[in-house]
């Protein structure tokens, strides 16, 4: 098949990408959301020549799809990115000047992820402009929100199918086959309000929250001593935020706290709340006015992906040709679309560009990268699509 990486096209896409705020309004004021952005990416891949639909989630809030049709019964393939991007409060370059030094762009999004974006945008002109056909669709699609609620990802999911995708967050163009999960709780301790002269009639919610906490540091230290995953390295938990009390000279009759739970692939829901209900049990009992309860408010699944997946073997078979050396595989402390994917029945994986700063105060990407990452896709899509 004959087909052409237009590197300057990449490059160009990529600065006209940064130049746009998108940062997500749930984590910025001065966030505008996808929906610019969107309109970008749409423009593009119908000039290109792209069937494009546009999914208005909320005001603002858009994904964007680019199918481009196989000829016949071949394998479908799904390459995602997501358009949003934290804010920039305390950047210390301009977030979108888009400016070249050394080989990199610098920019809020380069590298999370607006040079994946860019790179598959290169990837369908290639294929558009050589005439490349396919025998299975190609699908192009960017979504919103993934930095907050992942809105974008869970529309998705309900529109668009493929046999497998290729979630392009950056990865120093390592092979990604795990990420970790979390999971958030509310614990709350229970007391009784009295006069704070009052020792023989108050109980002080806060105090026996504090006890809750001193069992929590723990657990804490107990899970990063278990068998690590691997690729994800050991689960873990962090005491996020805390409450309680209503004035000083009064017991505290409640107290609030806020724990995120970072889940290993294997670990569930339901075993992180029995090992927070087994402390509560465990105080309850050495105390009777001890009254605490916990729950479950919001959790995402960790996810993994094993080297017999067809998808993993076309990528490591395109990056070792490309190369002359097996790719490496990683796994991520942190949580990515590519779990709600796999949860819809794709096999999917992670593969994305070389950079610095993911949400930090300087970010750039590294341009070579993101023209090899359009090679890499380029190759993976025609092998993977076929009959």
């Amino acid at each position: 098949m004959n087909y052409s990486i237009d590197q300057d096209y990449i490059i160009q896409t990529l600065a006209d990408l940064v130049r746009i705020n998108s940062a997500n309004p749930s984590l910025s004021a001065d966030g505008k959301g996808e929906a610019e952005l969107g309109a970008y990416v749409a423009t593009e891949l119908e000039r290109l020549g792209t069937k494009v639909d546009t999914y208005v989630l909320q005001p603002g809030r858009v994904n964007v799809v680019g199918i481009i049709k196989g000829s016949g019964n071949g394998r479908s393939l799904l390459l995602n990115a997501h358009m949003d991007t934290v804010g920039v409060d305390g950047m210390v370059i301009d977030p979108f000047g888009a400016e070249i030094q050394d080989g990199r762009m610098y920019g809020r999004g380069s590298q999370d992820m607006k040079g994946s974006l860019a790179a598959m945008l290169g990837v369908a002109k290639a294929f558009l402009d050589g005439g490349v056909e396919l025998a299975g669709d190609l699908l192009i699609t960017a979504v919103a929100d993934e930095e907050y609620a992942s809105l974008g990802m869970e529309d998705l999911v309900q529109n668009v199918k493929a046999d497998a995708a290729i979630v392009t967050e950056p990865t120093d163009l390592n092979i990604c086959r795990a990420h970790r999960g979390f999971i958030w709780f509310d614990v709350e301790t229970f007391g009784r309000a009295a006069h704070g002269s009052r020792f023989d009639e108050g109980i002080d919610a806060n105090m026996r929250m504090g006890r809750f906490l001193a069992q929590l540091d723990k657990l804490e230290q107990e899970l990063r001593q278990r068998p690590a995953h691997p690729l994800t390295g050991p689960p873990s938990l962090h005491a996020a935020q805390i409450r309680g009390g209503a004035e000083v000279s009064i017991y505290a009759d409640h107290c609030y706290l806020q724990i995120e739970r970072r889940t290993a692939p294997g670990e569930t829901e339901q075993g992180a709340t029995a090992e927070l209900q087994a402390i509560i049990d465990r105080l309850a009992a050495e105390d009777p006015t001890f009254k605490a309860k916990v729950k479950p408010t919001f959790q995402r699944e960790p996810f993994e992906i094993g080297t017999e997946a067809l998808i993993v073997q076309t990528l490591e078979q395109v990056m070792e040709t490309r190369s002359g050396n097996k790719p490496t595989h990683t796994g991520q402390t942190f949580w990515t679309d590519a779990a709600l994917l796999a949860e819809a029945g794709m096999e999917t994986v992670l593969l994305g560009p070389t950079g610095h700063g993911l949400h930090s105060a300087e970010e750039w990407v590294d341009l070579d990268s993101v023209v090899e990452l359009a090679n890499i896709l380029a190759e993976t899509a025609i092998i993977y699509c076929q009959e």
